[in-house]
């Protein structure tokens, strides 16, 4: 940490070039959110020419700090910056802002862009992230060099991000930073940028709370910074925010809250302060004569060569500093511990130990969410970078690892929860939307494999991070129990209806729901193998019948979404019923029926149709053949999304309704999931 910040006129200059460049690339596109990045300028040059630990050579380097914009709509706050600082941006690309395959997109994009930590857009999903990788920064550094003394690790770093008053009044942000104080992150830093401006207008119409006295409340270390002085005369007071920076990195007890209050689209001569500049382009004249008061010339994008320059060999030098003192902090714990060395490669690329094992089960009975945590047990001693836990459902959910104490403060821990600070078992509460967020920010991080739980009707609450997770194709694992109606006497409320179909929907997701313990555990294999995209595993409360693999295909097909799990006797079907889930035991019941009927009946198990869907033409011909149109797809929720498997002269036995209160096997019976229904269902496709 530095006592006194080193501010000079070409700082002051390099920070008055972002302004005018951000109003000007939102003017030639026509459209974006100059305001805030305007306004913004100094906090955010600050943070990357002064405070930050980058390396603008590598966007990946492993002892960088984080940085999320949780106010996404103010891309240009970030943008501006990594052009400032030399991190693969150039002015052309400031140009092209939000056009076809920019690298300046309108929100920022992981992946799209280096240097982006995070997809943010939703407002409020930033700072869930965020949390998550503090908590993250922490697990690793128990994972890879628990026993070096503080802020000594190459595996120590802080997280940066700043959020707006929309962030603020998102719910995700109060339950990810109700949790952060649980947690005791003294490795985050929140911003929050308090200009009193939405899209609407004045704030105060809709969030008249005291923001700042709400995560005192929380337990966070608060400060305020204040540009306005109460109202009474603007002033940008650099030198107090980055004492106030130091501060918050100084507290490592508890995560820093710094609110800063701005007014949006300072200094513009007539619109600042106004909803106007917060969404639209600011109009030429007023851009003009924002210009002539900082004394830059009349013309788009007339940077200050020297300014730039400047910025750029500050952020070069900066970054060369950081990288030598890391690179021989790392070189000398590799050598101190090539076991965590070895780890370390293997689970920065993501690849599951050499030799893992998975369980099998014999025949007999497990509900898929018991097998579930006897894989997790199984997992446990093989994969130490594997965590994860639920939301207040651990017990509901199997998601307790055996004998590992839980990740929080030891003063925090319980009798039936005893903490550690690197500890395995995470508690969300019940903050779903959180949980999600938390476990991308984790996954974002790269060093730890993570799953979160609840009951699948509930992942309702947490859509958003769901989808988030599958647009950054990161490896997120979702556990999701208690399926079906076969959850019983909770009633509608708990039973998941469109959930299946309403999740399928998202692109990149795959959704696994495996029919007893044997596709469980392949279940997870696939799920821990799929490191490209999340993954949900949704699996049953009430007890299902384990196949006996000596009479049925290996559960080892789950991998590839759906196979033959029995053939026709004859090996010639004229049926194929298609089930997932707890109604695969009902199909293979059915199948007995109709053999005994003189129906060739061919039973398909598809607990993944993402999967299915990926594998060869080939493969998918030899599971559906195209030439046997008799289909019936058997599944508890609404039918949306089979009509591709069973196509125009097939059916699908679904549900069309709420459920109701009542045991799970009346429900499924009330329903028609009995095997009359689907003997009866199949006589009518034949005709």
């Amino acid at each position: 940490m530095n006592d006194t910040l080193n501010w000079t006129e070409q700082d002051k200059r390099a920070v008055d070039t972002a302004r005018i460049l951000a109003a000007d690339a939102v003017e030639k596109v026509g459209n974006g959110h100059p305001g805030t990045a305007i306004s913004l300028a100094p906090l955010a040059y600050l943070l990357y020419q002064k405070v930050m630990k980058t390396d603008p050579t590598d966007h990946l380097w492993l002892g960088r700090d984080r940085f999320v914009l949780s106010a996404g709509h103010s891309s240009l706050t970030q943008y501006t910056q990594l052009y400032l600082a030399g991190c693969d941006m150039e002015l052309d690309d400031l140009e092209s802002l939000r056009t076809w395959g920019a690298k300046t997109p309108g929100h920022p994009e992981y992946h799209h862009t280096k240097f982006i930590e995070a997809t943010t857009g939703p407002l409020g999903a930033g700072v869930s992230m965020a949390v998550g990788m503090a908590m993250a920064a922490r697990k690793e550094r128990g994972l890879f060099d628990p026993e070096a003394p503080a802020d000594t690790s190459p595996f120590d770093r802080t997280i940066y991000a700043i959020a707006g008053d929309g962030c603020m009044q998102e719910g995700v942000s109060s339950e990810a930073s109700s949790l952060a104080a649980t947690q005791n992150l003294g490795n985050l830093v929140l911003f929050y940028d308090d200009n009193r401006i939405s899209i609407e207008g004045d704030t105060k119409i809709a969030f008249s709370e005291d923001v700042a006295a709400r995560y005192e409340a929380y337990g966070w270390h608060v400060q305020h910074v204040d540009f306005t002085n109460g109202g009474t005369k603007y002033e940008e007071k650099i030198e107090e925010l980055y004492a106030a920076i130091e501060a918050a990195r100084a507290v490592t007890d508890k995560p820093s809250f710094i609110k800063l209050t701005t007014v949006i689209g300072w200094p513009l001569p007539t619109k600042a302060g106004s909803h106007s500049v917060h969404g639209a382009k600011i109009g030429a004249e007023e851009i003009s004569a924002m210009k002539a008061e900082l004394g830059f010339e009349d013309k788009p994008f007339a940077v200050d060569p020297a300014a730039v320059d400047h910025a750029r060999a500050n952020a070069a030098e900066r970054g060369k500093a950081f990288r030598a003192e890391w690179d021989e902090k790392f070189a000398a714990w590799q050598i101190a511990n090539p076991e965590r060395a070895a780890m370390l490669e293997r689970v920065a690329d993501r690849k599951l130990p050499e030799g893992i094992t998975f369980p099998t089960f014999e025949p007999g009975k497990k509900a898929t969410r018991a097998a579930s945590g006897e894989v997790l047990n199984a997992l446990a001693s093989q994969m130490p970078e594997l965590w994860g836990g639920s939301a207040d459902l651990a017990g509901s959910n199997n998601t307790t690892m055996k004998g590992e104490v839980s990740f929080l403060p030891e003063e925090r821990g319980s009798k039936d929860f005893p903490g550690n600070e690197y500890g395995r078992t995470l508690h969300f509460g019940i903050r779903e939307h959180a949980m999600g967020g938390v476990m991308n920010g984790i996954t974002l991080s790269g060093l730890t494999r993570v799953y979160g739980a609840t009951f699948f009707v509930f992942a309702d609450y947490m859509r958003p991070p769901v989808r988030l997770a599958a647009l950054m194709g990161l490896p997120s694992i979702f556990v999701w129990t208690h399926d079906s109606v076969g959850v019983g006497e909770d009633g509608p409320t708990h039973q998941p209806i469109e959930h299946l179909a309403s999740y399928r929907a998202i692109p990149g997701l795959s959704m696994i729901r495996p029919a007893d313990a044997n596709e469980t555990s392949y279940a997870w294999r696939g799920a821990l193998e799929n490191t490209t995209g999340p993954s949900a595993l949704v699996l049953s409360r009430q007890d299902l019948p384990i196949v006996d693999r000596t009479e049925y295909a290996s559960a080892e097909g789950v991998l590839k979404g759906a196979y033959v799990l029995k053939d026709a006797a004859n090996g010639a079907p004229q049926l194929i019923l298609i089930a997932t889930g707890s109604e695969v035991a009902l199909a293979v019941e059915a199948q007995l029926v109709l053999e005994e009927q003189g129906v060739a009946t061919r039973v398909v198990s598809m607990p993944c149709q993402e999967w299915f869907d990926a594998q060869s033409d080939e493969y998918k011909e030899q599971v559906l053949p195209k030439g046997v149109t008799k289909r019936v797809s058997i599944e508890a929720g609404i039918a949306l999304g089979w009509a591709k498997y069973v196509g125009f002269e097939g059916a699908s036995l679904s549900i069309e309704t709420f459920g109701a209160s009542a045991s799970g096997n009346v429900m499924f019976e009330k329903l028609g999931f009995t095997v009359d229904n689907v003997v009866a269902t199949a006589k009518k496709v034949l005709g």
